[in-house]
């Protein structure tokens, strides 16, 4: 762990952050804003209280700060004095639960032909970077596989090589969301453009851990892979577009509203095709994969006209169910 910690909650939140990782979660971002907690509590826990004023403090919304970032941001710190609770230590104050703002149904950015074009254009014109000797080579395809096969960008950071069957063109997530586990196939396309690109990777970092490094034992955060995706849509001269700002994850949404879009497109009966793609996402259920349904008209005409008799019996299926 990196991150250098201070105040006098310091050995809580580490203990917290390693009860996390030892029942299996990655914790990387709870982690970042307990890291700002941290610093945040140097400057202003000068009694040593977890108190009212003190998390009320931290919890106040930001300027600018949508719904859904004041949740991500606070939802730690509500962990956190839960956790010292039960640890004993006492006057520690729990922010309720119902402090969250009421947050709006997310909307995904779905990209164009031109944004794709754009994008993968400006990722194979890295160059290689200081510390980093594998970037130009590891994010056009780490980006890729997020485009044609829809994971979640933390099973693409965190696949390890030997998950990766280069043979047969397989890929094996371990233990993602809600600790399931799944092997999914890959296009002969997709893997070429792995082989090659193992060959030249093994090349800087021999018997590296992961497929996608940033040293031979180390792979990319969650938020370095947002601050590079949006240095790649800046270099390929990109406008935000309407609705929400796209990012490295609405490639899953791109993928699952594409193939919907396709199997309308060619007639296929969908019904017949959702318990396919719900597996191969890794969501936990076909609910899950339903919500999808609902934003596809969204973005394709052909969908909108040919699903118009039957919208109304489409269930409506919230984002936190994912």
């Amino acid at each position: 762990m990196s991150n250098e910690y201070s105040s006098k909650f310091s050995s809580y939140i580490l203990a917290l952050i390693a009860t996390k990782r030892a029942s299996g979660c990655t914790y990387e971002t709870a982690e970042y804003y307990l890291h700002k907690f941290d610093t945040y509590c140097s400057f202003h826990a000068k009694s040593g209280t977890f108190s009212r004023d003190l998390i009320f403090g931290w919890a106040k919304v930001k300027d600018g700060e949508d719904p859904g970032t004041h949740k991500v941001r606070i939802s730690p710190i509500r962990e956190l004095g839960k956790y010292m609770q039960l640890l004993g230590v006492p006057d520690v104050f729990v922010l309720p639960s119902a402090l969250h703002r009421k947050t709006e149904r997310y909307v995904p950015h779905f990209f164009t032909s031109k944004e794709i074009t754009g994008f993968f254009a400006a990722c194979d014109n890295l160059k290689t970077h200081a510390g980093m000797y594998a970037r130009h080579l590891v994010l056009p395809v780490f980006f890729r596989l997020l485009y044609c096969c829809g994971l979640r960008t933390c099973e693409a950071r965190t696949l390890q090589t030997h998950n990766v069957d280069l043979q047969h063109g397989l890929i094996d997530i371990i233990n993602s969301k809600g600790h399931r586990s799944r092997r999914i196939p890959i296009s002969q396309d997709l893997l070429k453009l792995f082989r090659t690109y193992d060959k030249r990777v093994s090349k800087i970092y021999s018997n590296r851990i992961y497929f996608f490094p940033t040293t031979r034992s180390e792979c990319y955060k969650g938020t370095s892979v947002s601050i590079v995706f949006r240095k790649i849509w800046k270099a390929a001269n990109l406008e935000p577009g309407s609705g929400n700002k796209p990012r490295a994850y609405d490639f899953r949404h791109h993928f699952a509203l594409s193939n919907l879009n396709m199997w309308i497109a060619s007639g296929v009966d969908i019904n017949s095709k959702l318990p396919y793609l719900t597996r191969y996402m890794g969501h936990s259920s076909l609910e899950s994969t339903d919500y999808y349904l609902h934003l596809v008209p969204e973005f394709f005409q052909t969908f909108s006209e040919k699903v118009r008799i039957t919208e109304n019996v489409l269930p409506e299926v919230g984002y936190d169910k994912e």
